[in-house]
C-alpha cells in the first residue's frame, strides 16, 4: 500500500515552458549525510537509480497544487514538480517539507518567493501592511477589491497574502454569488468591476484559486464575469457558446464520472485561456504558467484515463471498422481519435510510445486503412491528421505493418498505396493534403530514420516491397501525363524538339512537381532500386518531356531530377543518358528560352557547368559532338568553351597515348640497348642480364623467320616495324593475316624469356590500353603500324 501511495512521477520546466517527464518512482523523505539535511529522494521503479535528490532547504518555495501536486524552484530557470498518484502520499510528504521549514500543513505555499528589490521595498512597508485585509463582500465594496486586486499584481509578496486571503475566506463563492446579484440587477458598473476581479484574481497564477475558480459549480460564473468587459458595448456570449453550441459528444459512452468532468474542465479552460484572455504576449514572461500547467496535467491524466480504459477503445476502434456504422458515427469516432493523439503530445516521449503501441495493438492503421479510402472528406482529412502522428512519432511501426499486410492481387489495398492515391486524388486547388502526404511518404521511405532500427534488414525489406508494390501507383500520373511522348525516340533524326507535351492545368502540374521531388528524394537516397526503375521504365525520357511545360516550376522540377542523376557521377547513368540523347530537351529547352536570364537559363547551366568541373569524360565527348554547334554561340558565360577545351584536351591525350605506339624502331632499339646494357651493381644481375639479352636475341631471330615465312613476301621494312610489337600484343594478333602463323611459334619456354619479352613492352598505361584494346575502333588505330 505504501508504494502505491508514495509512487510519483517526476517533472522539469524546460526552456519551452513544458513540463518534461523525468521518469516514475517512488519518494522518500531521508537524511543525507553529503547534503547535511532532510532531502527528497525518488528512485525509479525500473531499476532503483536515482531520479532526484533535492535538499529540502528552509528558504524554498514549495507549493501544493492539486491536492496531488508539489512544486518548487530549485534554481533560477529550474522548476520541478512531483504529481503522486494517490493523494495520501502527497499529504504526506507536504507534512514533512512543512515540518523541515517550521510551516503549518495547512498552507499551500511554503514561502514567499521575494528577489533583492521587493526585500528592499518590504522592509519600507510599515507592519501592519503585511497582511492583506480584504474588504466585506458586498455590492457597495466592488470598486474597493477591484482596486485591492489590481494594486498587488506588481508585487509577488502581496500577490501571495492575497491569495492566502481569498482561500481562507471562501471569498471567491461569495464574489460569484455577487455577479449572479448584479446579473439579475443588469448592475452594468458591479459586472464591470467583477470583471477586473475575477481576471486579476486569474493573474495571481495560484493553483489552490483555480481548483475553486474552475469546479463544476463555479466555472461558468467565472466566465460569466469575464463576459462583461468595460472595453466592450455588449458583452461577449461565452456561456452560450460553452453550454448551447458546443457539444459534448460521446461517441461511446464514458461511464467514469471523473473522466467526464476532467474533460468538461480541461474544455473550458482551455477555452478561458485561448479565447477570454488576451494573447500571452501582452503580460510578463510566464505570468499564467499555472494556468498553461494546470491544463497540462489535466490532459496527461485524461490520456491516462482513456488508454487504461480497454473496454472503451476497444469499442472505438471496433465501431470504426464496422461496415454497419453509419457515416456520421464514424465522422465523431474519427474526430475522438484524432482529438485523442493531440492530446497525446502532451504525454513524454517513453509515454507517448507506450500510447502509440496500444493504439497499434488496438488495430488503429488497419482502421486508418479503412477510412482513409472512403469519400467522405472530413473523415479522410481527420484520418491523415491521425496517420500523421503515427509516422511522425514511429515510422518504423508504419513500415512493419504495412510489410506483414497480406499481399492481394489488388495492390490498391495496401496502406501506402491507399495514401499515394490520397495524395493523387487530393481536390484542394493548392493540394495542401497532397503536401502533407508527400512529406508522409517521405519520411517513411527515408532511410536515415531506418539505420536506428533494432531490425537491420528493415532498409531492404521495406525498399523492396516499395518498388514492387507501391512504385507504379507513385509514378502512373506522371507516365500518364508523358505517354503521347513515348514513341518520341521513332521520331526522325533530324527531329530538333521532343514531342510538346505538357499539362496546362496548374493542378496537375503541381501534382507532377511533387512527384517529382519524392523521386528526386529517391534518386539521391536509394541508389540501387531507383536506378534500376529508372532504367526499366525509361523514366528520365519521360520526365524530361516536361521541360516544354508552360510552368516553369515543373520543367525546373524535371531538371532538378536530371542534375540530381548526373550528380551522382554514375557511369550506368552517364551510359544510359548518352544513349537515349537525352540532352536534347535541355538544350532546346536552354535555346528556347533565348536571352531571357532568369532561373531556368541558370540551372541549365549549373548543370553544364557541373559537367566541365567534375571532368566527367563521357558527357562532354557527347555533348560536343552532338551539340556544340548549336551552343557555341553562347559566350555570356564560358561553360561550353570550357566543355570543348576539356574535349580538346581529352583528344590531345588520347593521341599522345596512341604515339607510344607509333614511335620509329630505331629509337626503341637504341633506347631497348640502352636498357640491356644499363650497368648494375649486382655482379649476378650482370650475368642474368646477359643471359636475358642472349635468349632475347635467339627467341627474336626465331619469330622472324616465322613471320618471313608466314608473310610471303612482305616487305622486310615491314617485318623491321613488327619487332618493336610484343607477339602478345592485341593489334598484332586482332584480324592480321599473320595471327596464325603467330600463335603456332614456339618460344622458349623460359621464365626469363617471358620477363624480358614483358619488361620490353610494360608501358605505364597499358593495363589500362588493353582493356579497350579489345573494342573494335582500337584495331584501325593500330593496324596502320602494320603497313605503314
Amino acid at each position: 500500500m505504501s508504494d502505491t501511495r508514495r509512487r510519483v512521477k517526476v517533472y522539469t520546466l524546460n526552456e519551452d515552458r513544458q513540463w518534461d517527464d523525468r521518469g516514475t518512482g517512488h519518494v522518500s523523505s531521508t537524511f543525507v549525510e553529503r547534503l547535511k539535511g532532510i532531502s527528497l529522494l525518488v528512485r525509479a521503479e525500473s531499476d532503483g537509480s536515482l531520479l532526484l535528490e533535492s535538499k529540502i532547504s528552509p528558504n524554498t518555495a514549495y507549493q501544493k497544487q492539486q491536492d496531488t501536486l508539489i512544486v518548487w524552484s530549485e534554481a533560477d530557470n529550474y522548476d520541478l514538480a512531483l504529481s503522486f498518484q494517490e493523494k495520501a502520499g502527497c499529504d504526506e510528504i507536504w507534512e514533512k517539507i512543512c515540518q523541515v521549514q517550521g510551516k503549518d500543513p495547512a498552507v499551500d505555499i511554503t514561502q514567499d518567493p521575494i528577489d533583492e528589490s521587493e526585500e528592499e521595498r518590504f522592509e519600507e512597508i510599515p507592519e501592519t501592511s503585511h497582511l492583506v485585509e480584504l474588504p466585506p463582500c458586498e455590492l457597495s465594496r466592488l470598486e474597493e477589491i477591484a482596486d485591492l486586486v489590481t494594486s498587488v499584481l506588481s508585487s509577488p509578496i502581496r500577490r501571495e497574502k492575497l491569495a492566502l486571503a481569498l482561500m481562507s475566506e471562501g471569498y471567491i463563492k461569495k464574489l460569484l454569488g455577487l455577479f449572479r446579484v448584479c446579473e439579475d440587477l443588469d448592475n452594468r458598473e458591479g459586472l464591470h468591476h467583477l470583471y477586473e476581479i475575477v481576471r486579476g484574481v486569474l493573474f495571481l497564477n495560484k493553483a489552490a484559486l483555480f481548483e475553486v475558480m474552475f469546479s463544476d459549480d463555479c466555472i461558468m460564473d467565472v466566465v460569466g464575469c469575464l463576459e462583461y468587459d468595460p472595453a466592450l458595448v455588449q458583452p461577449k456570449r461565452h456561456r452560450e457558446f460553452l453550454t448551447k453550441t458546443a457539444k459534448f459528444k460521446e461517441v461511446i459512452p464514458i461511464t467514469d464520472s471523473e473522466l467526464r468532468q476532467k474533460i468538461h474542465q480541461t474544455y473550458r479552460v482551455q477555452y478561458i485561456q485561448d479565447i477570454i484572455l488576451p494573447t500571452p504576449s501582452v503580460f510578463e514572461d510566464n505570468f499564467l504558467s499555472t494556468l498553461n500547467s494546470f491544463i497540462f496535467f489535466n490532459k496527461v491524466e485524461i490520456v491516462s484515463m482513456l488508454q487504461e480504459d480497454e473496454k472503451f477503445l476497444t469499442e472505438v476502434f471496433a465501431q470504426l471498422t464496422d461496415e454497419a456504422t453509419e457515416d456520421s458515427k464514424r465522422r465523431e469516432l474519427v474526430n475522438f481519435v484524432k482529438e485523442f493523439c493531440a492530446f497525446s503530445q502532451t504525454l513524454q516521449p517513453q509515454n507517448r510510445d507506450a500510447f502509440f503501441k496500444t493504439l497499434a495493438n488496438l488495430g488503429i492503421l488497419p482502421a486508418l486503412e479503412i477510412v482513409m479510402g472512403m469519400d467522405d472528406l472530413q473523415v479522410r482529412a481527420a484520418a491523415t491528421d491521425i496517420f500523421s502522428y503515427l509516422v511522425e512519432f514511429n515510422p518504423s511501426m508504419v513500415r512493419e505493418f504495412v510489410m506483414q499486410e497480406p499481399q492481394q492481387t489488388d495492390d490498391d489495398v495496401l496502406l501506402i498505396n491507399v495514401v499515394i492515391k490520397q495524395m493523387i486524388c487530393d481536390s484542394d486547388p493548392e493540394l495542401g493534403g497532397a503536401v502533407q502526404l508527400m512529406g508522409l511518404l517521405r519520411t517513411l521511405i527515408d532511410p536515415e530514420n531506418m539505420l536506428a532500427s533494432t531490425n537491420k534488414t528493415e532498409k531492404t525489406e521495406f525498399l523492396s516491397f516499395f518498388y514492387k508494390y507501391c512504385m507504379h501507383v507513385l509514378t502512373a500520373p506522371l507516365l500518364a501525363n508523358t505517354a503521347h511522348d513515348k514513341n518520341s525516340k521513332d521520331m526522325q533524326e533530324g527531329s530538333t524538339k521532343i514531342n510538346p507535351v505538357c499539362p496546362d492545368n496548374f493542378q496537375t502540374a503541381q501534382l507532377l512537381a511533387l512527384i517529382l521531388e519524392l523521386l528526386t528524394f529517391c534518386v539521391e537516397h536509394h541508389t540501387y532500386h531507383i536506378k534500376t526503375y529508372i532504367m526499366n521504365k525509361d523514366l528520365l525520357r519521360r520526365v524530361l518531356v516536361l521541360m516544354n511545360s508552360k510552368h516553369t516550376f515543373l520543367a525546373l522540377c524535371a531538371l532538378r531530377f536530371m542534375r540530381r542523376i548526373i550528380g551522382l557521377k554514375d557511369e550506368y547513368y552517364n551510359r544510359y543518358i548518352i544513349k537515349g540523347n537525352l540532352f536534347e530537351p535541355v538544350i532546346n529547352a536552354l535555346l528556347d528560352n533565348g536571352t531571357r536570364y532568369n532561373l531556368l537559363n541558370s540551372a541549365i547551366i549549373e548543370l553544364f557547368e557541373f559537367i566541365k568541373v567534375e571532368d566527367i569524360k563521357s558527357l562532354i565527348a557527347h555533348i560536343v559532338d552532338n551539340f556544340y554547334k548549336a551552343l557555341e554561340s553562347i559566350e555570356y558565360v564560358q561553360t561550353f568553351k570550357g566543355l570543348k577545351g576539356r574535349y580538346e584536351q581529352e583528344k590531345d591525350r588520347q593521341s599522345q597515348r596512341l604515339n607510344r605506339y607509333r614511335r620509329d624502331a630505331r629509337s626503341l632499339d637504341e633506347d631497348e640497348e640502352l636498357w640491356f646494357n644499363d650497368d648494375d651493381d649486382d655482379d649476378d644481375g650482370e650475368a642474368v642480364e646477359k643471359r636475358m639479352e642472349d635468349d632475347f636475341s635467339d627467341s627474336y631471330g626465331k619469330y622472324m623467320e616465322a613471320k618471313k615465312g608466314a608473310a610471303n613476301g612482305a616487305n622486310g621494312a615491314n617485318n623491321g616495324k613488327a619487332a618493336v610489337i610484343p607477339p602478345a600484343s592485341p593489334a598484332v594478333t586482332s584480324n592480321n593475316s599473320s595471327t596464325s602463323s603467330v600463335k603456332t611459334v614456339s618460344l622458349p619456354a623460359s621464365p626469363v624469356v617471358k620477363t624480358a619479352l614483358v619488361g620490353l613492352v610494360d608501358y605505364p598505361d597499358d593495363e589500362d590500353e588493353e582493356e579497350e584494346d579489345e573494342e573494335e575502333e582500337q584495331s584501325p588505330r593500330k593496324r596502320p603500324r602494320l603497313s605503314s
